[in-house]
């Protein structure tokens, strides 16, 4: 039986369109960034392309890597030494194609990271808020209560300890969410009426907003919130075009 296989464009097109990535206003190039051999057969995604995936990806023989966490960020050195330069050789020695898709992967209404997130921890959104509409406001499902609870959720389902900025039998009201480094988001999530606040990361004035607002913060992890939306694109691929996927998490603490 013959493998299915997709035209590279045609792959690049498809993801094009699913994730609307021209409507974004972002800090790297969202789509094909490295280009590799022209039919794909196996994707497999992970959060970030390092090293370790892409020797992971190659080992299994991916045609294409998706991320989350691409290359060519603005302001990044354009040099192409170190990491950078291992990185690109195993990429274009072993034929690879890189896609890469930051803004568009937090965004989408069912595939992306705030999406994913809020299904695996109960939170249902009913409207959003913040610059490109990336931040989700709601409510967290019957079962959680309190700070406490949502931060008992988040230790079960994403299998780290949040830090929890505020009190813990503060009762949950409105939530909001938003994956990986946007802590910086957390003043506008009080201002659209949020109680309480999760991110990936923290800052250190994330904390004295949190006091002074009485509004609490639960910081979760940069990759520990955002494994599931690349992970539930690979996913749609396979089940839309019939090509083979499998997701890497190459574990990572921050």
């Amino acid at each position: 039986m013959n493998q299915k296989t997709v035209l590279r464009d045609d792959l690049a097109n498809f993801l094009a369109a699913e994730l609307d990535i021209n409507r974004f206003r972002d800090y790297c190039p969202n789509g094909l960034q490295v280009e590799g051999r022209d039919r794909i057969g196996l994707v497999v995604t992970g959060v970030t392309a390092s090293l370790a995936l892409l020797e992971a990806a190659r080992d299994v023989g991916a045609d294409a890597v998706i991320v989350h966490h691409g290359y060519f960020w603005r302001g990044e050195d354009a040099r192409v030494i170190g990491p950078s330069q291992r990185r690109l050789k195993l990429l274009l020695a072993n034929d690879i194609n890189l896609f890469a898709y930051h803004l568009p992967l937090d965004a989408h209404p069912e595939l992306g990271n705030n999406a994913q997130l809020g299904k695996r921890l109960g939170l249902i959104m009913d409207t959003r808020f913040a610059e490109q509409d990336l931040g989700w406001l709601g409510r967290a499902d019957a079962s959680m209560r309190t700070v406490g609870d949502l931060a008992s959720a988040i230790e079960r389902e994403l299998g780290r300890v949040p830090l929890v900025i505020g009190d813990i039998s503060q009762p949950l009201g409105r939530v909001a969410w938003c994956t990986g480094a946007a802590q910086h988001a957390f003043g506008d999530a009080i201002a659209a009426g949020a109680s309480v606040y999760l991110s990936g990361e923290i800052s250190e004035q994330t904390v004295h907003l949190a006091h002074e607002s009485h509004a609490a913060y639960l910081a979760c992890g940069h990759h520990a919130t955002e494994r599931y939306g690349v992970r539930a694109l690979g996913d749609y691929l396979a089940a839309h075009l019939g090509i083979r996927h499998q997701f890497i998490d190459i574990p990572n603490p921050v």
